[in-house]
């Protein structure tokens, strides 16, 4: 009787254990959130001109010299800002600071409805971006759209935290 009382909570422990997956395999996983049928992907993709956005984040910064560097949490923020449209994002792909892809955040195409926002997260731990690490944003919606891509980067150095923030900028 008392070996069951000391068996059920190692066997919880391990059950809920297992599930956990480590901050590098949730770091790698693709976004399926908010993803379009095929069908109505074809449609509304065909009706909207697609726009690309850049949007530069830092992985990492430079102190006091050129071999020193804080390693920075980013955060990719996408904002619909409409009342009445949808927003639709074909593509969110990571470059590092050499201009190479690093990552695709999406496979196929997501939306956000009205004042919805989506966030990515670069992890401090993740170097592969590097000081000059930057998003690269293509979307499609109503020609009224003005969506606002930004980016959050925190950090610290000893007992002292920062943080700062970027805009996208529109590119062809």
């Amino acid at each position: 009787m008392n070996h069951s009382k000391l068996l059920f909570p190692v066997f919880f422990l391990l059950i809920f254990a297992c599930e956990k997956t480590t901050q590098k395999e949730q770091r790698e996983l693709i976004s399926t959130d908010h993803k379009l049928e095929k069908s109505i992907e074809i449609k509304t993709d065909s009706i909207y001109q697609t726009k690309k956005v850049y949007v530069p984040v830092y992985s990492d910064i430079y102190q006091r010299t050129r071999n020193e560097r804080t390693l920075l949490t980013s955060t990719l923020s996408i904002h619909n800002t409409s009342e009445t449209d949808t927003l639709f994002i074909s593509r969110i792909d990571y470059y590092n600071t050499e201009g190479k892809l690093v990552r695709k955040y999406i496979e196929s195409t997501i939306f956000l409805t009205t004042f919805e926002t989506l966030e990515y997260v670069v992890d401090e731990e993740d170097k592969t971006g590097g000081s000059g690490a930057n998003f690269v944003i293509e979307w499609y919606g109503n020609e009224k759209l003005n969506p606002i891509f930004q980016a959050v980067m925190i950090g610290g150095l000893g007992n002292k935290s920062f943080s700062f923030t970027t805009e996208g900028v529109e590119i062809h």
